[in-house]
């Protein structure tokens, strides 16, 4: 199968390209610098010059594969609005080039907001609608596209994809410890982010490809939630650094934009998407990684 995907070079971007020609896939990577296109080309995937601005450039790649794997965001925390609204163009440009093709789009998407306080489960649909909505409502605009003849997949990653090589949240809160001399969590830390580790979550995205029918959301979930306290203890034994509770009237203060996040509770289940694709993870869990040195000041 030939399969575009945005965020080729993205933290999870790479390691689906990997899995996508380990499994004998043909892979046209998106690519908005000269260093991204040749880590795919060296890698054995094609290459389409763009990114998510380049419109055209999107809906030409998805027209030219058999199915469509969009991961690219912008992720501008100081500008959501912009990223939201990047996203939704992107995310109707490729549904707009696959209107009645019955081809695949598996879309990035999460489990923030899903069902806070209780273990969210892949029937639980997402509560975003429309374009000022986190992502832009893009899992819910591209589960519509079923009635325009595409076979749409979301992808509910795991706010902690992690491994080596990882600079999205957790290497945040790794930063912001070790800025501040302390290693700490929101309240009493007793809320739970899910876990999984990054060759685990392209396993499941490829198997996601091959296996899962139109509409499917599918949660890229090996633990269905570390407790925050449990997180910073890691990150504390890592960079030797004391932990502490940071009050809940100040975790905007001390995290700054990534404190909403750290203080949510996202506990997920992926025992549907396990069943469905006959998935079981395997890699190491969170902690592992951090006690592992997967976010040592040398990443």
């Amino acid at each position: 199968m030939h399969v575009f995907v945005t965020g080729a070079s993205g933290w999870i971007g790479r390691a689906v390209v990997d899995d996508l020609l380990a499994s004998g896939h043909t892979v046209t990577g998106l690519a908005r610098s000269d260093d991204s296109a040749a880590a795919l080309e060296a890698k054995g995937a094609r290459v389409r010059r763009g990114d998510l601005d380049d419109l055209d450039g999107i809906r030409a790649g998805a027209a030219a594969a058999d199915a469509t794997i969009h991961l690219a965001n912008k992720h501008d925390w100081a500008n959501m609005a912009a990223s939201n609204a990047a996203e939704r163009d992107a995310v109707t440009a490729i549904g707009d080039a696959l209107a009645g093709t019955d081809r695949s789009l598996l879309l990035a998407s999460g489990l923030a907001g899903l069902k806070g306080g209780h273990l969210a489960t892949e029937d639980d649909a997402s509560p975003f609608h429309g374009p000022d909505a986190p992502r832009g409502g893009t899992e819910n605009l591209a589960l519509g596209f079923v009635e325009r003849g595409v076979r749409p997949v979301a992808l509910r990653f795991s706010p902690t994809t992690h491994g080596t090589g990882d600079h999205g949240f957790v290497a945040a809160l790794c930063e912001i410890a070790r800025r501040r001399g302390v290693s700490g969590y929101p309240g009493e830390g007793a809320n739970r982010w899910p876990a999984v580790h990054v060759v685990d979550a392209a396993r499941m995205v490829v198997l996601g490809l091959e296996k899962a029918p139109a509409g499917a959301r599918l949660h890229a979930v090996a633990e269905e939630g570390v407790p925050t306290r449990v997180i910073a203890e890691a990150i504390g034994r890592a960079f030797d650094l004391p932990v502490a509770a940071v009050p809940t009237d100040r975790v905007e203060e001390h995290f700054g934009w990534i404190g909403g996040f750290f203080s949510s509770d996202m506990a997920a289940s992926s025992t549907a998407t396990q069943r469905l694709l006959g998935w079981t993870p395997t890699g190491p869990t969170l902690i592992d990684d951090i006690d592992g040195g997967a976010y040592g000041t040398d990443q």
